[in-house]
Formats: structure tokens, sequence, C-alpha cells
């Protein structure tokens, strides 16, 4: 009787085991802070996807930079530390094709990032996987703009000799240096303390993550700008993405898809919350004059053009699909 016992505890345990080893656990590292629209659409993502696999997988959130900044989770999602990240204008980094988002005023709206998308995902895709990532689903940054300490900022050469923080994109630098600001890439976690002691003047990037790390209690003046529209990235590895089962892929993909109808929605309601909050914390508020920014902006494109292998192309196709209807 005891050995009977003894032996169903054993199997009981062997099952418990097997079930335990079978549930895949997910950690998904962003750098957005508590109230970002990264943080919103990364919970959503994990939300879905945790309702939908049940005791198939588990996604466990973790933001401000807990598991790393932009670089660092890239380089952990390749050696399977971390299985999802959220980056945005890093990924300019990886491959030149994802600098066309570096593209002043490229991007009009949400529904023209739609049509690029549909459009053109699959160059997006292989650009990701030929450098070891799969994108599962594309959510936002947003529209970016500019706060500094030194002035308002209506044309560019308002800019001349501001230190502003840039995420680490090889385009944004130009763009800003042609603006005439000393532009100086930075990781999104250090920007508030760097302000906060004058390490740099300003910094730029859409409401939701401006409000959401506080910079208008260090910043004085911000000008609405909207130089950048930035997708983020549902990013995987290419490695990962393959182990994993065709239903947990499946699933992984509906939830992304969700995710960003829910962010650009999410988003939308921000940037009017979110620019009264920032008015509220005294910060002066300005409408920069965008017809000179476009002006200026000419270089960068000749420049994309001529240095990015089908660069051209890809201005061309991305400014027609802007003006269909």
């Amino acid at each position: 009787m005891k050995l009977t016992r003894f032996a169903a505890a054993a199997v009981a345990a062997l099952v418990a085991s097997q079930a335990q080893a079978a549930e895949m656990t997910m950690k998904f590292g962003h750098v957005g802070a508590p109230g970002s629209l990264f943080e919103a659409s990364v919970d959503h993502f994990a939300q879905c996807a945790n309702d939908a696999l049940g005791d198939k997988g588990e996604v466990q959130t973790f933001g401000s930079s807990q598991l790393g900044k932009d670089k660092e989770l890239l380089q952990k999602l390749k050696l399977g530390q971390v299985d999802f990240a959220l980056p945005s204008s890093v990924m300019s980094s990886v491959d030149d094709v994802f600098g066309i988002f570096e593209m002043p005023y490229i991007i009009k709206d949400r529904d023209h990032m739609r049509r690029v998308q549909d459009a053109m995902m699959d160059k997006f895709q292989g650009a990701a996987e030929s450098n070891g990532y799969h994108i599962v689903g594309l959510a936002e940054n947003g529209f970016r703009h500019i706060t500094n300490n030194i002035r308002p900022v209506n044309v560019p050469a308002d800019l001349d000799g501001i230190k502003l923080r840039t995420p680490n994109g090889t385009w944004r630098v130009k763009m800003f240096k042609e603006y005439g600001a000393n532009p100086t890439p930075m990781a999104f976690s250090d920007v508030f303390t760097a302000l906060q002691t004058g390490v740099i003047d300003g910094q730029e990037n859409p409401y939701a993550q401006i409000a959401s790390a506080k910079f208008q209690e260090v910043q004085k003046y911000l000008s609405i700008t909207g130089h950048v529209y930035t997708p983020a990235y549902i990013l995987t590895s290419k490695k990962a993405w393959e182990g994993w089962p065709e239903e947990v892929r499946g699933t992984l993909s509906d939830c992304a898809a969700q995710t960003q109808d829910f962010t650009y929605e999410k988003a939308a309601e921000l940037e009017v919350e979110l620019l009264a909050v920032i008015e509220e914390a005294g910060v002066e508020v300005n409408e920069a004059d965008k017809d000179a920014f476009i002006e200026a902006s000419k270089p960068i494109y000749d420049g994309f053009g001529s240095e990015v292998d089908g660069g051209a192309e890809m201005i061309e196709q991305v400014l027609g699909l802007g003006n269909a209807s």
C-alpha cells in the first residue's frame, strides 16, 4: 500500500512538472515609464496574449528599462534573455530600411501609416529577419515635438546651438544638425536627469513620452513641430519566433494586430489630454512654422535617397501612399 501511495505521488509530481515545463514564460521589456503609451500598448498585448494562450504561455511585462535600454534589449532578444521588446527610432540603427521613418514629415497621419504598413511590410519584415529579428506587429511612439529650456522654437534657426537629446538614430542626428541644433544621442532613461542638471537643453518626443517621463517639470518650452512620426515595433528574435508552436505564433500575431488598433485610439486621446497636462505644468507652448521645417528638411531626403540602397524609391512610394485616398 505504501509503495502504491509513493508511486502515485511520484506520478503526480511528474505530471505537475511536465505541465509546468510546457508553460512558456515570455518576458516583454520596454523603456516606457508608468502611464506612457508604451506601457499601455505592452500591457494590452500581454493581456490579450495571456487570455488567449491560457496555460500554453504567459507574457510578463517589464517597463522603465528594467530589463535594459533599447540597445541592450535588442541584444538580449538575440541572446534569448528577453522575448519581446518595443523599439522605435533605434530600429534605424538595425537596418537602413527603417530610416525611412526618420524622414521629416513623411508620415501624415495614422491612416497613411496603415497604408505604408499594408504596402511595405514585407520589406520591413525582410530587413528585420535579415538581422535576426521578427516583427510581430506595429504599435506607435507617435508624432514628435521639441521641448527645451533656451527659447521657443518657431523655425529651424531657433535651434541654433541647443543641446538636444535624440535617440540613437543616424538620420535623426543628421536632421537636427541640418536644423542647426547640437544633437546628443542618449538613452531615454537618462534624459530627465540630463535635462534637470543642464547636461542637455532639450529633447524631442511625443506628448505621451514627455508627460509620462515628467519632462514638463524640467522644461520651459514646448514647440509643436510634429517633425517625425515614429512607429514602434513589437519585436522578437527570428530564432524565438520560429521555435514557438504555430498556434502560439498565430495568437501573438492576432494580439499584435488588436494592440495596434488599441494603440492608435489611445494615442489620439492622449494627444489631447497630455498637451493640457504639459501646459498646466507651466510650460510655454507654441505652434512651429512647419513649412519652414519642411523646407529645411530637403537635404535629409536627398541624403537618404543617395546613401541608402533603394532609398529614393522608398521615399517616392511612402509619399505616394500619403496622397492616396
